[in-house]
Protein backbone atom coordinates (compact mmCIF):
# COMPACT_ATOMS: atom_id res chain seq x y z
CA UNK A 1 0.00 0.00 0.00
CA UNK A 2 1.23 3.57 -1.07
CA UNK A 3 5.30 1.35 -2.04
CA UNK A 4 4.68 1.67 -5.88
CA UNK A 5 3.97 -1.34 -6.69
CA UNK A 6 1.78 -0.30 -10.04
CA UNK A 7 4.67 2.46 -10.42
CA UNK A 8 7.04 -0.02 -10.57
CA UNK A 9 5.62 -2.68 -12.19
CA UNK A 10 4.69 -0.67 -15.11
CA UNK A 11 8.36 0.92 -15.67
CA UNK A 12 9.54 -2.52 -14.90
CA UNK A 13 6.89 -4.17 -17.46
CA UNK A 14 7.97 -1.72 -20.06
CA UNK A 15 11.60 -2.20 -19.58
CA UNK A 16 11.09 -6.01 -19.94
CA UNK A 17 8.78 -5.60 -22.91
CA UNK A 18 6.66 -7.74 -21.04
CA UNK A 19 2.76 -7.14 -20.47
CA UNK A 20 1.73 -5.29 -17.01
CA UNK A 21 -1.60 -6.25 -15.15
CA UNK A 22 -2.57 -4.06 -11.31
CA UNK A 23 -4.57 -6.70 -10.00
CA UNK A 24 -6.52 -3.94 -8.60
CA UNK A 25 -7.47 -2.51 -12.04
CA UNK A 26 -8.10 -6.08 -13.88
CA UNK A 27 -10.40 -6.73 -11.06
CA UNK A 28 -12.25 -3.41 -11.90
CA UNK A 29 -12.21 -4.41 -15.60
CA UNK A 30 -13.79 -7.60 -14.85
CA UNK A 31 -16.52 -6.27 -12.38
CA UNK A 32 -17.16 -3.04 -14.24
CA UNK A 33 -17.05 -1.07 -11.10
CA UNK A 34 -14.28 0.33 -8.96
CA UNK A 35 -12.41 -1.33 -6.01
CA UNK A 36 -13.83 1.24 -3.63
CA UNK A 37 -17.33 0.05 -4.82
CA UNK A 38 -16.86 -3.51 -4.26
CA UNK A 39 -16.03 -2.99 -0.47
CA UNK A 40 -18.72 -0.71 -0.04
CA UNK A 41 -21.34 -2.45 -1.52
CA UNK A 42 -20.10 -5.97 -1.32
CA UNK A 43 -17.54 -6.06 1.07
CA UNK A 44 -13.87 -6.69 2.12
CA UNK A 45 -14.41 -10.58 1.74
CA UNK A 46 -16.09 -10.74 -1.21
CA UNK A 47 -13.16 -8.20 -3.01
CA UNK A 48 -10.68 -10.70 -1.52
CA UNK A 49 -12.48 -13.84 -3.34
CA UNK A 50 -12.51 -11.98 -6.70
CA UNK A 51 -8.60 -11.24 -6.28
CA UNK A 52 -8.23 -14.52 -5.45
CA UNK A 53 -9.86 -15.61 -8.39
CA UNK A 54 -8.12 -13.16 -10.96
CA UNK A 55 -5.15 -14.01 -8.97
CA UNK A 56 -5.08 -17.55 -10.09
CA UNK A 57 -6.28 -16.77 -13.45
CA UNK A 58 -3.28 -14.60 -13.88
CA UNK A 59 -0.49 -16.64 -12.86
CA UNK A 60 -1.77 -19.36 -14.64
CA UNK A 61 -0.94 -17.87 -17.80
CA UNK A 62 2.20 -18.98 -19.21
CA UNK A 63 3.07 -16.19 -20.75
CA UNK A 64 5.45 -13.50 -18.35
CA UNK A 65 4.42 -10.85 -17.48
CA UNK A 66 4.60 -8.31 -14.87
CA UNK A 67 2.04 -8.28 -12.27
CA UNK A 68 1.50 -5.52 -9.25
CA UNK A 69 -0.76 -6.92 -5.94
CA UNK A 70 -2.36 -5.25 -3.67
CA UNK A 71 -0.87 -4.78 -0.39
CA UNK A 72 -3.49 -7.54 0.87
CA UNK A 73 -2.97 -9.79 -1.76
CA UNK A 74 -0.69 -12.11 0.22
CA UNK A 75 -2.41 -12.22 3.22
CA UNK A 76 -5.49 -13.82 2.03
CA UNK A 77 -6.76 -17.49 1.08
CA UNK A 78 -3.42 -19.69 -0.16
CA UNK A 79 -2.54 -16.79 -2.06
CA UNK A 80 1.23 -16.32 -0.73
CA UNK A 81 1.67 -20.36 -2.05
CA UNK A 82 0.63 -19.08 -5.45
CA UNK A 83 2.69 -16.15 -5.41
CA UNK A 84 5.94 -17.83 -4.06
CA UNK A 85 5.49 -20.71 -6.39
CA UNK A 86 9.38 -22.02 -8.07
CA UNK A 87 8.19 -20.44 -11.46
CA UNK A 88 7.55 -16.62 -9.67
CA UNK A 89 9.80 -14.28 -8.78
CA UNK A 90 7.97 -12.20 -6.00
CA UNK A 91 9.41 -8.92 -4.69
CA UNK A 92 8.49 -7.10 -1.49
CA UNK A 93 8.82 -3.69 -2.10
CA UNK A 94 9.77 -2.45 1.50
CA UNK A 95 9.28 1.55 2.44
CA UNK A 96 9.62 2.86 6.30
CA UNK A 97 6.34 3.72 7.93
CA UNK A 98 6.79 7.72 7.27
CA UNK A 99 7.60 7.23 3.42
CA UNK A 100 4.30 5.16 2.99
CA UNK A 101 2.31 7.77 5.07
CA UNK A 102 3.64 10.31 2.92
CA UNK A 103 2.60 9.21 0.07
CA UNK A 104 -0.68 7.71 1.23
CA UNK A 105 -1.94 10.98 2.58
CA UNK A 106 -2.99 13.17 -0.80
CA UNK A 107 -4.49 10.02 -2.47
CA UNK A 108 -6.55 8.59 1.17
CA UNK A 109 -9.58 9.22 -1.11
CA UNK A 110 -9.38 6.79 -3.46
CA UNK A 111 -8.30 3.93 -1.18
CA UNK A 112 -11.32 2.04 0.53
CA UNK A 113 -9.41 1.84 4.03
CA UNK A 114 -7.98 5.03 4.60
CA UNK A 115 -10.58 7.39 3.36
CA UNK A 116 -11.54 7.70 6.52
CA UNK A 117 -8.40 8.79 8.22
CA UNK A 118 -8.72 12.00 10.15
CA UNK A 119 -5.10 13.18 10.56
CA UNK A 120 -1.63 11.83 9.24
CA UNK A 121 -0.78 10.13 12.95
CA UNK A 122 -3.68 7.87 12.31
CA UNK A 123 -2.82 7.19 9.30
CA UNK A 124 0.46 5.98 10.40
CA UNK A 125 -0.72 4.09 13.36
CA UNK A 126 -2.62 2.01 10.88
CA UNK A 127 0.03 1.68 8.05
CA UNK A 128 2.28 0.23 10.93
CA UNK A 129 -0.89 -1.83 12.40
CA UNK A 130 -1.00 -3.45 8.81
CA UNK A 131 2.62 -3.78 7.99
CA UNK A 132 2.71 -6.19 11.73
CA UNK A 133 0.16 -7.69 10.70
CA UNK A 134 0.93 -8.65 7.12
CA UNK A 135 5.04 -8.96 7.78
CA UNK A 136 4.57 -12.58 8.28
CA UNK A 137 3.61 -12.42 4.40
CA UNK A 138 5.80 -9.93 2.98
CA UNK A 139 8.65 -11.61 4.44
CA UNK A 140 8.10 -14.92 2.16
CA UNK A 141 8.83 -12.83 -0.75
CA UNK A 142 11.38 -14.26 -3.00
CA UNK A 143 13.23 -10.86 -2.71
CA UNK A 144 12.97 -7.83 -0.32
CA UNK A 145 13.51 -4.15 -2.42
CA UNK A 146 13.68 -1.58 0.06
CA UNK A 147 12.74 1.59 -2.03
CA UNK A 148 13.17 4.71 0.14
CA UNK A 149 14.77 7.66 -1.28
CA UNK A 150 15.26 6.05 -4.53
CA UNK A 151 13.89 6.81 -7.77
CA UNK A 152 11.50 4.48 -10.09
CA UNK A 153 14.23 4.18 -12.67
CA UNK A 154 16.75 2.94 -9.59
CA UNK A 155 14.41 0.37 -8.48
CA UNK A 156 13.76 -1.02 -11.97
CA UNK A 157 17.29 -1.36 -12.84
CA UNK A 158 17.72 -2.95 -9.37
CA UNK A 159 15.46 -5.49 -10.46
CA UNK A 160 16.51 -5.96 -14.12
CA UNK A 161 19.92 -6.69 -12.69
CA UNK A 162 18.46 -9.06 -10.06
CA UNK A 163 16.35 -11.18 -12.94
CA UNK A 164 19.39 -11.52 -15.13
Amino acid sequence: MGCGKTTIGSALAAALDYPFVDLDQYIETQENTTVNDLFTTKGEMYFRALERQSLHQLIASTQPQVIALGGGTPCYYDNIKLITSKSHTSYYLKATIKTLSKRLWTEKQHRPMLHHMANEQALEEFIGKHLFERNYYYQQAKKKLLIDGKSVATLVAEIQSDLT
